[in-house]
């Protein structure tokens, strides 16, 4: 099995000469007694043959299940509550790495996530993942069913992770090197929710996106989206999304040195849609008075009715993908969130929300922090050695990048300035949406920039990401740690990512 040079690294840190068990056949698996746990099946899928249980198959999983290699494929159901219903599955690839990763969800979970297991085997990891206790990718399953959210909000991944481990030891007789966790949005949320509440899960957690904070996050979305759309003339036309877009960028694309349509930088960047206002009468290149204090409102942070900040705004550069924030219709995450753990009624119309009273009431219906997940309590996870590698696409309009500043920057105060780079990280990715797409840069290897960090004990200065279009790679960029921004040196491509060098950020 070939060996990267930061894996052979991982190896002589992490590895040692654990005690070799009698491993089991992956038949011996179902019959595996394991605490609250029933295993349901234990087969071998032959290379290249996986298909998920349920669902169609995507074009783009089609390729990467038919590049799997052999793997024991173990599924159970775990119930840890008289009300849980937990579904996990757990790959044991047959030619291992040595190493476990465990992967995330995303929205309201509800579905095990497939494609970022295939991800993970097909990189020689023991995997697992689980659709978190209820079926479907909403949050109908909330109302009258407290222990489910509670699995929803931790448990789920937690029993998860146990089980998992002991199925790996008990299938290649030792233990794994070490364990990490990857997951975006929800996913995000579920792995820094594991390095607060049970440190010993994992080694090192990747999040990217991270809904931390969840109901602030449902509370500042939906009170943006009511803004935005207070009344039929503030309403900003999704064809208009493209003209307030170009604008920021003629205000701050050259912040970085050279216009590649992308903002390196938002938090320097100085723009007001007002410059857009139409003169005379509404047109399609200008903005109506009213849709210009709806891009406002869209900017802008979200106050309580003591004008405390709920939740920051969105920034400059994320215009076009406006319309998971700014449609007529909230998104559908926060639109459950209200409907099923907020006001417990499937008929609730946004309509009727109320900022002045629905923030502090969205934000009162998890007061024991099940959900919400703003705990910065990463103590015991630092002290073990974890580390908790962040990242986030400035263009994200579900969750706003600013959320993940806020948070990084509030672990850094409460812990020191001395953990930024060596035990917590945050790359933020211009152009980059939500989790992936857009123009910026979004493929880049987290697992291995999070393996190099474990070995080294360093955190990368910088990642380098691509953008590919058409199976090409047609753009490079270094994705620098948060304080410092990529700098195009003034000679070479602009799209080549070592013509540029990062620098400590102005703001």
């Amino acid at each position: 099995m070939k060996c990267r040079a930061i894996v052979c690294a991982s190896v002589i840190v992490f590895g040692f000469a654990p005690h070799v068990a009698q491993a089991a056949t992956c038949a011996d698996l179902a019959h595996l007694t394991l605490p609250t746990t029933t295993i349901t099946a234990a087969v071998v899928v032959p290379a290249g043959t996986f298909k998920p249980s349920t669902g169609p198959v995507p074009p783009g999983s089609q390729a990467l299940y038919a590049r799997l290699p052999e793997f024991c494929r173990v599924a159970a159901t775990l119930r840890p509550s008289a009300d849980s219903d937990i579904k996990i599955e757990v790959w044991l690839p047959t030619q291992w790495n040595g190493r476990f990763q465990a992967v995330g969800n995303g929205a309201w979970a509800g579905v095990i996530p497939y494609a970022p297991m295939g991800q993970g085997i097909a990189e020689g990891y023991a995997t697992a993942g689980t659709d978190t206790g209820h079926v479907g990718n909403n949050a109908a399953f909330a109302i009258g069913h407290p222990e489910k959210v509670i699995d929803l909000g931790y448990r789920s991944v937690h029993e998860m992770t146990v089980q998992a481990k002991a199925l790996i030891n008990s299938f290649y007789g030792r233990a794994q090197q070490f364990s990490i966790w990857n997951g975006c949005s929800q996913g995000g949320r579920q792995g820094i929710t594991e390095a607060v509440r049970y440190p010993n899960d994992f080694d090192g957690v990747i999040a990217g996106a991270p809904a931390v904070n969840w109901m602030h996050l449902h509370a500042g979305r939906m009170a943006a989206n009511r803004a935005a759309n207070r009344t039929d003339a503030a309403t900003i036309p999704q064809e208009k999304y493209v003209l307030v877009h170009n604008a920021a960028l003629d205000a701050c694309d050259m912040n970085d040195g050279v216009m590649d349509g992308l903002i390196e930088n938002p938090l320097s960047c100085r723009f007001d849609p007002k410059v857009l206002q139409c003169k005379e009468n509404d047109g399609a290149n200008c903005l109506t008075a009213a849709q210009v204090e709806s891009a406002r409102a869209l900017y802008a942070p979200v106050l309580d009715s003591k004008g405390q900040e709920v939740l920051p705004g969105l920034v400059p550069g994320s215009e076009q993908a406006w319309a998971i924030a700014a449609a007529r219709r909230p998104v559908a995450t926060a639109l459950d969130a209200f409907k099923y753990i907020v006001f417990e009624n499937p008929n609730w119309d946004p309509a009727t929300f109320n900022a002045a009273t629905d923030i502090e009431r969205t934000l009162r219906a998890d007061r024991n922090d099940v959900l919400n997940s703003s705990s910065t309590d990463l103590k015991a996870f630092f002290d073990r050695g974890g580390k908790l590698l962040m990242y986030h696409g400035w263009s994200d309009t579900q969750v706003t990048p600013l959320n993940s500043i806020n948070y990084f920057q509030k672990v850094v105060s409460r812990f020191g300035p001395q953990v930024a780079g060596s035990s917590i990280q945050l790359y933020m990715v211009p152009g980059m949406n939500h989790c992936n797409g857009g123009a910026g840069p979004d493929l880049f290897d987290k697992v291995a920039a999070l393996e190099q960090w474990m070995a080294g004990g360093v955190a990368p200065e910088k990642i380098v990401a691509s953008h590919v279009t058409n199976s090409t790679i047609d753009r490079t960029r270094p994705l620098c740690a948060l304080g410092r921004v990529a700098r195009w040196t003034g000679s070479g491509s602009s799209d080549d990512a070592w013509n540029f060098s990062c620098v400590v950020s102005t703001r």
